[in-house]
């Protein structure tokens, strides 16, 4: 057998594997009456080990309760999300007249492309905020996200650079990344913001470890403020046992403790 003819055996059909996923389509329809648009197309990406191609209950919880107190909490602000899979807290907030959104993921290009895109459908139907979407590592350097050079020697935001609002909408589920979700908490708020966190329990035998991060909180001045726990038809439909745990989505604020 030649060399040739010993590479192909081993070569793989090309049906070996199956194909990625395609990204699709869903929609969020806004509860407020007298909004436009009322209906907010989605496009998520085909597959992602971050867990960005579903629209899950907690974002679809964080945009419901933005919309309803967008006056208070994203009117005139600027607002920060991480971890935003399909964007669509921000998309909310782009549409309730803050001063500007930045919107992250982890950088991953579909990831950030498929925001993006998401941004770009919404841009044709309404007028939007400024805005930036932009990948972003938790716990790293916060000034690419408002413009700045990373190679000055001021690595520490300015107060007027600072947000108002951030946003954390089903993350506390990595807790190796309680730490870094935190320090960008307190390195990203003016210390008269606040982070609004939304998750529902996925592994409810891990619980205690998702709340954990409540209490963690309090080691980078932040101070957890319970808004409250609804329950919720859980998306899926195994693990019966739990299913009373799974239907929970918790909602709280982290307030800073810093002049």
């Amino acid at each position: 057998m030649s060399d040739d003819e010993f590479g192909a055996f081993f070569e793989e059909p090309e049906d070996f594997r199956p194909p990625a996923p395609e990204p699709h389509q869903t929609s969020y329809q806004r509860k407020l009456d007298g909004v436009s648009p009322k209906e907010i197309k989605l496009r998520l990406v085909g597959s992602s080990p971050l867990w960005g191609h579903m629209l899950w209950n907690a974002g679809i919880y964080t945009a419901d309760f933005l919309d309803k107190h967008s006056q208070d909490l994203v009117k005139g602000k600027h607002v920060l999300e991480v971890g935003a899979a399909a964007g669509l807290p921000s998309l909310i907030c782009s549409l309730n007249d803050a001063t500007k959104v930045v919107c992250t993921d982890y950088p991953d290009a579909d990831l950030i492309t498929n925001i993006q895109t998401n941004f770009d459908m919404l841009k044709e139907e309404a007028s939007l905020a400024p805005h930036l979407v932009t990948g972003y590592i938790w716990g790293q350097d916060l000034r690419p996200l408002v413009g700045r050079d990373t190679t000055d020697d001021k690595p520490e935001l300015t107060d007027a650079e600072k947000f108002d609002l951030c946003i954390l909408s089903d993350v506390v589920f990595n807790h190796n990344q309680h730490h870094a979700l935190l320090e960008t908490c307190r390195k990203a708020l003016k210390s008269t913001g606040r982070a609004l966190v939304v998750f529902s329990p996925h592994r409810p035998w891990l619980l205690e470890d998702d709340l954990q991060f409540f209490t963690t909180c309090e080691e980078h001045q932040l101070k957890a403020e319970k808004i409250e726990m609804v329950n919720w038809k859980p998306m899926f439909d195994e693990d019966p046992e739990t299913v009373e745990i799974r239907s929970r989505i918790y909602a709280y604020y982290l307030v800073p403790q810093w002049d």
